[in-house]
């Protein structure tokens, strides 16, 4: 029996091609000169088996989409509690990278900026060296794709130099006590996991 699913995935790949709405993420330079056009779908089944259409091989860095795998390392290196000490896991209607707290002093939930920042500084440890963590995170990640994956150097440096607001949120969180190393070193560390490449076949 013929298998449809390649045929699904082509078929709402056409169906939303035509959609152009969104925009780069100018605010990073390197970003803003990315190709818009590359879309692609992947669907791995309950026996393993990946199926994909478009352009499934293309590398991307993965920003955002970290937040809930590096997560999962941190509950892996230091424990639900002591996870939960520092970020809470309450739906936040604020944007991404909003400046602020939850009423008892930690970030609301891990997949905003602050929580993810909070989260990231976990990683190995309290006596993890700054890129031993991020080794780590990458070395995670590469677990999760099931192959070996790089940081772009290119992003890496671009976003470093122009997030402000995140070394603000990073202050902020330092200030309150809910990290305990140097704001600077943990975002530029944090930026260096948002800049880890991957494709959207990876898993």
């Amino acid at each position: 029996m013929r298998n449809l699913v390649p045929d699904y995935l082509r078929d709402v790949l056409r169906a939303c091609e035509r959609n152009d709405e969104g925009a780069l993420a100018d605010y990073i330079p390197e970003l803003a000169k990315v190709d818009p056009s590359p879309l692609a779908l992947a669907v791995c089944m309950g026996d393993g088996t990946v199926y994909t259409a478009g352009d499934a091989d293309l590398q991307f860095t993965i920003q955002s989409m970290s937040k809930p795998f590096v997560y999962a390392l941190a509950l892996r290196d230091v424990g639900l509690d002591a996870v939960l000490q520092r970020v809470g896991v309450e739906p936040s209607g604020d944007p991404f990278n909003d400046l602020s707290l939850g009423d008892d002093g930690r970030p609301s939930n891990p997949m905003i900026n602050a929580g993810a920042i909070a989260v990231h500084a976990l990683i190995g440890g309290p006596n993890a060296q700054l890129r031993e963590r991020t080794d780590s995170i990458v070395d995670g990640l590469s677990r999760f794709a099931g192959r070996e994956l790089t940081v772009d150097e290119d992003v890496y440096q671009s976003e470093f130099a122009t997030a402000f607001r995140n070394r603000a949120i990073a202050n902020l969180l330092r200030n309150v006590g809910v990290i305990e190393q140097d704001p600077r070193d943990i975002v530029g560390e944090y930026t260096r996991q948002c800049a880890t490449k991957v494709t959207t076949r990876d898993p």
